[in-house]
Protein backbone atom coordinates (compact mmCIF):
# COMPACT_ATOMS: atom_id res chain seq x y z
CA UNK A 1 0.00 0.00 0.00
CA UNK A 2 1.27 3.48 -0.87
CA UNK A 3 1.71 6.01 1.90
CA UNK A 4 -0.44 9.13 1.12
CA UNK A 5 2.07 11.36 2.94
CA UNK A 6 4.80 10.24 0.54
CA UNK A 7 2.58 11.01 -2.47
CA UNK A 8 1.75 14.49 -1.18
CA UNK A 9 5.41 15.33 -0.60
CA UNK A 10 6.42 13.99 -3.99
CA UNK A 11 3.73 16.04 -5.72
CA UNK A 12 4.84 19.19 -3.87
CA UNK A 13 8.50 18.56 -4.68
CA UNK A 14 7.65 17.93 -8.32
CA UNK A 15 5.65 21.19 -8.52
CA UNK A 16 8.66 23.14 -7.30
CA UNK A 17 11.31 21.20 -9.21
CA UNK A 18 13.61 23.66 -10.94
CA UNK A 19 11.76 26.69 -9.62
CA UNK A 20 13.91 29.73 -10.30
CA UNK A 21 16.53 27.72 -12.18
CA UNK A 22 14.80 25.95 -15.10
CA UNK A 23 12.56 27.27 -17.84
CA UNK A 24 11.12 26.25 -21.19
CA UNK A 25 10.14 28.04 -24.38
CA UNK A 26 6.90 27.25 -26.17
CA UNK A 27 5.28 28.73 -29.25
CA UNK A 28 1.86 30.15 -28.34
CA UNK A 29 -1.12 31.46 -30.24
CA UNK A 30 -2.29 35.06 -30.12
CA UNK A 31 -5.33 33.90 -28.16
CA UNK A 32 -3.02 32.24 -25.61
CA UNK A 33 -1.00 35.45 -25.33
CA UNK A 34 -4.14 37.50 -24.67
CA UNK A 35 -5.20 34.97 -22.05
CA UNK A 36 -1.80 35.18 -20.35
CA UNK A 37 -1.37 38.96 -20.32
CA UNK A 38 -4.80 40.43 -21.01
CA UNK A 39 -4.85 43.44 -23.30
CA UNK A 40 -1.90 43.45 -25.62
CA UNK A 41 -0.81 45.68 -28.45
CA UNK A 42 -2.07 44.84 -31.91
CA UNK A 43 0.26 42.18 -33.22
CA UNK A 44 -0.25 40.99 -36.78
CA UNK A 45 -1.67 37.48 -36.84
CA UNK A 46 1.15 36.29 -39.11
CA UNK A 47 3.73 36.97 -36.36
CA UNK A 48 4.75 33.90 -34.34
CA UNK A 49 4.82 34.33 -30.58
CA UNK A 50 7.05 32.46 -28.13
CA UNK A 51 6.60 32.40 -24.39
CA UNK A 52 9.28 31.72 -21.81
CA UNK A 53 7.76 29.78 -18.92
CA UNK A 54 9.31 29.00 -15.55
CA UNK A 55 9.56 25.32 -14.61
CA UNK A 56 6.25 25.57 -12.75
CA UNK A 57 4.44 26.98 -15.80
CA UNK A 58 4.43 30.66 -14.87
CA UNK A 59 4.78 32.82 -18.01
CA UNK A 60 7.86 35.04 -17.78
CA UNK A 61 8.04 36.76 -21.16
CA UNK A 62 6.55 36.75 -24.64
CA UNK A 63 8.52 37.59 -27.76
CA UNK A 64 8.23 37.31 -31.53
CA UNK A 65 11.39 35.25 -31.80
CA UNK A 66 12.31 31.89 -30.35
CA UNK A 67 15.94 33.03 -30.17
CA UNK A 68 14.94 36.09 -28.12
CA UNK A 69 12.97 33.90 -25.73
CA UNK A 70 16.05 31.72 -25.16
CA UNK A 71 18.20 34.85 -24.80
CA UNK A 72 15.82 36.14 -22.13
CA UNK A 73 16.25 32.87 -20.23
CA UNK A 74 20.04 33.16 -20.49
CA UNK A 75 20.00 36.78 -19.29
CA UNK A 76 18.01 35.72 -16.23
CA UNK A 77 20.30 32.78 -15.40
CA UNK A 78 17.67 30.20 -16.29
CA UNK A 79 18.61 26.89 -17.84
CA UNK A 80 16.21 25.94 -20.60
CA UNK A 81 14.90 22.41 -20.89
CA UNK A 82 13.45 20.67 -23.93
CA UNK A 83 9.84 19.57 -24.00
CA UNK A 84 8.74 16.61 -26.06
Amino acid sequence: MTDPFFLDNSHHELENFGDGALAYVKQISHADAKELIGDMPDVPSNINLFCLFSANGTPLSISDSQALAFENAFENDLETIALH
